[in-house]
């Protein structure tokens, strides 16, 4: 058993599997015996061994090649429907069986994944903190005496105990990313729409998304990739669109931070300097601070808790509550009576307060690229919580509540550790869409911050690939000469809303000339042939959107066009290329590296 748990990345698993040194069978006999006594009350139901055996076997009858999560175990919280077994939200008296499984579990289920069970969580969703379940309050990975973070608190517990490589949470107003910072683990909430909401239990119908705990950024998108889907039977399903600039692979990109008087710790020096170190990592990384206005989004946070949204609370489970309102513990049954007070005239009032808080909001984005935020401010223990449940649990949702109603997306990243050992974490946001991009940017956080895994102890996979799926609508394109930046064309690229990427070289298999006739001279980027000595020569890689690309190569002048080249890490990518005709008399400047150092040797005396 030891031998087996706890469960890293889903790459390591993989691994163990192709090797021959576990099974899918072996696997489930093993946690299920781990998981029986329940520790930290994470889970609500869990899958019998007969029936995790039955999955196990299902997969290995498919194989390793044809499923991409084969045999990797899974947690599921318990307001998303898993077939032929109750969906409860917390509450005992509300549950029911589906004969389906939601979408985005099934879609799990067919790439080889296997569920475990169905997590604990604030009952009906409604809780940032974890405690509120007659099912016993979710414990800190860390420290048994705090908060695991809400409403999806089983569900990150999971992971980062590793009883679980990944799980599913939901997320209306930080549910999918406040549990992630107190546990150390990724915690990524997709854009609305993204993932189907068929077979969830909705808090507030028109905010919620499912949302992904991993231990890694690349595991996210990994699922991401699986379990994203237009689904035409879910009306507040949409369908993804491209990304544009992609900060997060970028040199050089903006990030807004709060303005320091905006910024709250709530009394928790050791998070304020954590997130004053984790500012710092994001400048090392390329990312320009900015200071922003932060106070269009705490309008917008305000309001959640306002008007049509607690109403929205009530509508999702109003035949229950009208009927068994005493089933509901408190004060998740006060939270949700309180919407009865509101008048339709109240919730029209709200949504034009929105849209106008949101118009003031999305002006930042004219001037970054990416928000950064604490996740929260600070932790409490449960004994406090408890004590104090409605004013605490606000603090939670500081950084948090304004997402959904914005119609943003967030990736929350762990960032160190407090002095008493329990986690901080950092949030990274961006515009509806910007997916991608979060994802890339959490992956090279991770890997600067290099933490271990959760509570696992196990390291982090340094060698670790991001392979998600690209849907950006840029390109990307690779230049060498007077493009190159503070040289004369690079204003080509600048004025398109050209974006730096990477500072680099190509494969050494090219050869770089001075091409004759042209004042000033111009570089000739050609790819040797076989048998033929290259050379490894520098270039910037630019992206730009697909329309601005169209015009920029438009204008270039024979014997130069793009061709595909092969970048130092193995990467292709288009670039500016010579026609071997072209380069009869020109000068043979390889030796030098790159057009930047040819033009320094020409200035030497």
């Amino acid at each position: 058993m030891h031998d087996v748990l706890p469960f890293g990345d889903i790459s390591s698993l993989l691994q163990r599997y192709a090797a021959g040194t576990l099974t899918p069978t072996a696997m489930v006999e093993a946690l299920h015996a781990s998981i029986q006594k329940n520790e930290n009350a994470i889970w609500i139901s869990i899958l019998p061994l007969t029936a995790l055996k039955n999955h196990a076997r299902n997969v290995e009858a498919r194989g390793l090649e044809a499923l991409p999560l084969y045999g990797v175990p899974f947690a599921i919280k318990d307001n998303i429907d898993l077939a032929n077994t109750v969906t409860t939200a917390a509450c005992p008296a509300f549950g029911y069986q589906p004969e389906h499984s939601a979408p985005v579990v099934q879609r799990l289920l067919d790439a080889g994944a296997i569920p475990v069970g169905k997590t604990n969580l604030d009952q009906f969703a409604t809780g940032l903190n974890g405690t509120r379940s007659p099912y016993g309050a979710c414990q800190n990975a860390f420290d048994p005496g705090y908060i695991s973070g809400g409403s999806s608190s089983g569900s990150a517990v999971a992971v980062a105990k590793g009883q679980v490589c990944f799980s599913l949470g939901t997320d209306t107003a930080g549910s999918g990313r406040v549990p992630a910072a107190f546990n150390n683990v990724i915690g990524y909430k997709p854009t609305k729409g993204w993932f189907s909401s068929a077979g969830m239990v909705s808090a507030c119908r028109s905010l919620d998304t499912i949302s992904i705990f991993a231990h890694t950024a690349t595991d996210a998108a990994r699922i991401l990739d699986i379990a994203a889907g237009f689904d035409r039977q879910d009306s507040f399903s949409r369908e993804k669109e491209g990304h544009g600039f992609d900060f997060g692979k970028a040199a050089h990109f903006r990030v807004g931070i709060p303005r320091k008087d905006q910024l709250k710790f709530f009394g928790n020096r050791d998070c304020e300097r954590l997130f004053n170190e984790a500012v710092a990592q994001v400048e090392a990384l390329g990312g320009a601070i900015i200071d922003i206005d932060f106070e269009p989004f705490l309008k917008a946070a305000r309001l959640l808790y306002e008007g049509p949204w607690v109403a929205e609370r009530y509508a999702a489970i109003q035949s229950f509550f009208d009927r068994h309102s005493d089933q509901i513990i408190s004060p998740v049954r006060d939270i949700i009576a309180s919407a009865k007070q509101h008048t339709a005239a109240d919730a029209f009032k709200g949504f034009y307060r929105l849209r106008d808080t949101a118009r003031q909001a999305n002006q930042v984005w004219a001037t970054i690229d990416c928000l950064l935020t604490p996740t929260a401010g600070t932790i409490y223990t449960i004994q406090a919580l408890q004590h104090d449940p409605i004013r605490l649990n606000n603090n939670l949702g500081y950084y948090t509540n304004f997402m959904n109603l914005l119609d943003y997306a967030a990736v929350a990243v762990p960032a160190g550790f407090q002095q008493n050992g329990l986690p901080f974490g950092i949030t990274l946001v961006a515009p509806a869409h910007q997916d991608e991009p979060l994802l890339h940017f959490a992956h090279r956080l991770q890997q600067a911050y290099c933490l271990p895994l959760g509570a696992t102890g196990l390291p982090f996979p340094t060698a670790a690939q991001f392979a998600a799926a690209s849907h950006s609508g840029q390109v990307r394109i690779a230049v060498c000469g007077a493009h190159l930046s503070g040289l004369p064309l690079n204003e080509q690229l600048t004025s398109r809303q050209g974006r730096l990427i990477a500072v680099t070289t190509t494969s050494p298999e090219y050869r770089l000339v001075a091409l004759p006739g042209f004042p000033p001279r111009r570089p000739g980027l050609i790819r040797v042939k076989p048998g033929e000595r290259g050379f490894a020569i520098e270039v910037e890689v630019w992206e730009l959107s697909l329309r601005q690309f169209g015009s920029l190569i438009a204008g270039i002048p024979a014997p130069l066009g793009i061709g595909t080249l092969t970048l130092a890490n193995g990467e292709s990518i288009q670039g500016f290329l010579c026609e071997h005709h072209a380069i009869g008399t020109a000068e043979d400047i390889s030796h030098c590296g790159g057009w930047r150092a040819y033009l320094r040797q020409l200035k030497q005396p």
